[in-house]
């Protein structure tokens, strides 16, 4: 796709801790479609900054991570300027951070061993002692 403003974004997708087979899902999926274009790529120790050129293909894309490769989604806006006819346009982010951790997988938690059952927001897991399904922060599984 070519730009006639080479700098132009609506929508930042922010990639952390990442391998090599969400990047190449990234990269087709912006290849899939003809109407986006990423503008712009910074690279960081833990990730990369996309900068695409629609916010609603940002919040999809992001979408489509958390399905398929599980971890954490933040999608935030932000207000970035008025157009002249009074309408407010905002500048979409989508943070994506791969978990360590996998539905499934037995870790220790409090002092207990538990089995992962879900992993978003929140992470939910069963207690292999007492079999209760206990909430846990995401905070505590890093």
């Amino acid at each position: 796709m070519k730009l006639s403003r080479p700098n132009y974004y609506q929508g930042i997708l922010q990639l952390r801790d990442i391998n090599d087979e969400i990047l190449d899902f990234v990269h087709n999926q912006i290849k899939k479609r003809g109407d986006v274009a990423a503008t712009k790529i910074v690279g960081f120790q833990n990730g990369m900054d996309i900068y695409l050129t629609s916010q609603k293909f940002v919040t999809i894309l992001g979408k489509k991570l958390k399905d398929n490769f599980g971890g954490e989604l933040k999608i935030s806006s932000k207000l970035h300027t008025k157009s002249r006819h009074g309408k407010e346009l905002y500048r979409v982010n989508a943070l994506f951070r791969l978990s360590k951790h996998k539905a499934g997988d037995v870790v220790l938690v409090r002092g207990e061993r538990v089995r992962l059952l879900s992993i978003g927001k929140k992470v939910f897991a069963r207690d292999l002692k007492t079999g209760k399904k206990v909430a846990i922060r995401g905070s505590e599984l890093r």
